[in-house]
């Protein structure tokens, strides 16, 4: 341990040391090989993202932590990440949300989102496993923009849906397609145990074009692309999802959206790709960074 003067980057993650102590962190360069470690920086910090989030929208806390000419450093290599909201009050997907993925399902161009849900136990974290369940081998891989509110919002409007948001991240919408395909809703297929990769860490606003457009969007298998998009071709963006979603229900602080995935994932291949054990796939966003998962096997 060490203390050093810090370059303020708002890069915030949810990790666990070699102690087996949860903490929050934030990169000390954003390419760097350290980070902050907020909590030991400022013992008023929640030790828990989501409670950070409700308690300090504006995450004022974490800013002056990084801005502490004695701020707490570590290197990164010594923590495992831990899924970036533990467990979110709600976690809702958008289906369909480029027109190339759902030709190539085999659907006409949607006239409204098809949303579904996902539980907290689907979630696992940066650099943990994709788990392929015992109940089937046709594990998919998406790559998905994530964003997370920072406000409660109902009956939002486009002017002002981007202010309830606290950050971006990535997700790997990891889907079991023949449970998927199970019933006429998807949210079976999309619930499995530790499928869903959520991370490595929460990128603020002020580091991104404004509602995460224009950012280039890949997934890697086994260092082969598979996916090439560009966030600029939703069919819904991040303000008119936060329009559409808040006609509905109300979005509370914390509450974790994932924006769906462009066209290459592997049911549609000819032969079909799925993931399988041992296989590392990678999710990366221009601008965030790059989400990487092992594959194994349900014990």
């Amino acid at each position: 341990m060490y203390y050093s003067p810090i370059i303020l980057t708002m890069r915030l993650f949810s990790f666990q040391d070699q102690q087996g102590h949860h903490s929050l962190g934030a990169l000390s360069g954003k390419d760097s090989s350290q980070y902050i470690d907020l909590c030991a920086t400022d013992p008023n910090i929640p030790k828990d993202l989501l409670a950070l989030i409700q308690s300090d929208p504006e995450l004022t806390q974490a800013r002056r932590a990084l801005l502490n000419p004695r701020a707490v450093i570590h290197n990164l290599s010594d923590i495992r990440f831990t899924p970036l909201i533990h467990r979110p009050q709600k976690i809702i997907c958008l289906g369909l949300n480029y027109a190339d993925h759902a030709k190539e399902g085999g659907h006409a161009r949607p006239d409204y989102p098809s949303f579904f849900m996902r539980g907290p136990s689907s979630l696992t974290a940066h650099q943990a496993p994709i788990i392929r369940p015992k109940a089937s081998t046709k594990l998919d891989y998406e790559a998905e923009l994530a964003f997370v509110m920072g406000k409660r919002a109902k009956h939002c409007s486009l002017e002002n849906a981007l202010e309830h948001v606290v950050g971006y991240s990535i997700f790997n919408d990891g889907s079991v397609r023949d449970y998927q395909r199970k019933s006429t809703q998807w949210t079976i297929g999309k619930n499995f145990d530790q499928t869903g990769a959520f991370g490595p860490w929460l990128v603020t606003p002020d580091e991104l074009p404004v509602g995460a457009s224009g950012l280039q969007i890949q997934s890697r298998l086994n260092g082969q692309l598979m996916q090439n998009a560009n966030t600029k071709d939703f069919l819904w963006g991040v303000a008119e999802t936060i329009v559409l979603i808040t006609e509905c229900m109300t979005l509370e602080p914390g509450d974790v959206v994932i924006t769906g995935t462009p066209a290459g994932v592997g049911y549609a291949r000819t032969p079909p790709v799925f993931m399988k054990p041992g296989d590392i796939c990678e999710v990366e966003i221009e601008g965030i960074g790059i989400l990487s998962n092992s594959i194994a096997d349900e014990h």
